[in-house]
């Protein structure tokens, strides 16, 4: 593992569409320490748990490799947002603030990604991949790449419409509108740079949907390398007993510095 430094951490809001303050949780390298590129990420808790407390072992990990790392929050369904629709809005207006951010510490748009865990990846993957009102179109502007962890919705249409239906229910989206946030649906030549880890186990999101993901996005013309990691199940990522926590930070870093940070140079 490469040698760490110390990391400074801070935390600031941003504004939702209804006027509610929502977290940004800040990582930066060390006083001194150049910056390469940077990252937003969002975390899971199928859009009705989790915070952004959760992905802060990553970012504190990823800013001390000289990486400007933020975790955000959104709204929850139940608790602010109405539906699926109002956590993507949370999610550009995080990205936003994140790239302002970003800029005043000199790192242009083509330095930064965006990413997260589960949900959190689902969303930042359809903010990224779509322009705001206009789904299944153009992909928006905000950000070079993303980074997804075991991310969910990569196909929603290969589920049975049952599953369908009830997932629709589950997001409080009207009948037929899952196509609206299945990922495959939304690739395009020129879609972002893409890491995807994901679990061969994995019982939320079939390993067979992110290889089916990658595939579509490498056929587009699309960079899109998927990291498979043998016998995990879904959220292998977080630091403890699963033992991929090193692993996923390790490449996420090489992604970010060697990658997304000299795509343009």
């Amino acid at each position: 593992m490469p040698f760490m430094t110390a990391c400074r951490e801070s935390s600031m809001a941003y504004e939702s569409a209804d006027g509610s303050e929502l977290p940004l949780l800040v990582f930066e390298p060390a006083e001194g320490t150049p910056l390469a590129a940077g990252i937003v990420l969002f975390h899971g808790g199928a859009l009705r748990a989790g915070s952004a407390n959760g992905l802060v072992p990553h970012c504190r990990e990823l800013a001390s490799r000289g990486i400007f790392a933020v975790s955000a929050g959104y709204r929850l369904l139940g608790q602010g947002a109405v539906s699926i629709d109002d956590c993507v809005t949370d999610v550009r207006r995080a990205v936003e603030h994140f790239r302002r951010l970003a800029a005043s510490r000199g790192l242009e748009a083509s330095r930064l990604a965006s990413g997260g865990s589960s949900a959190g990846a689902h969303l930042a993957l359809v903010a990224a991949m779509t322009a705001p009102g206009t789904p299944l179109t153009a992909p928006g502007p905000g950000v070079a790449a993303v980074v997804a962890l075991n991310p969910a919705g990569l196909d929603l249409l290969a589920f049975s419409p049952e599953l369908q239906r009830s997932i629709e229910q589950e997001v409080r989206i009207a009948a037929g509108r899952a196509i609206e946030y299945s990922l495959i649906e939304f690739v395009r030549p020129g879609s972002p740079l893409m890491l995807i880890h994901h679990g061969t186990a994995d019982e939320v999101e079939p390993i067979e949907h992110a290889r089916r993901f990658r595939d579509a996005m490498v056929q587009a013309g699309n960079e899109c390398t998927l990291l498979e990691y043998e016998h995990a199940e879904h959220g292998f990522h977080y630091p403890g007993h699963s033992g991929h926590f090193d692993d996923v930070i390790d490449a996420t870093a090489r992604f970010l510095l060697n990658r997304v940070a000299t795509v343009h140079e």
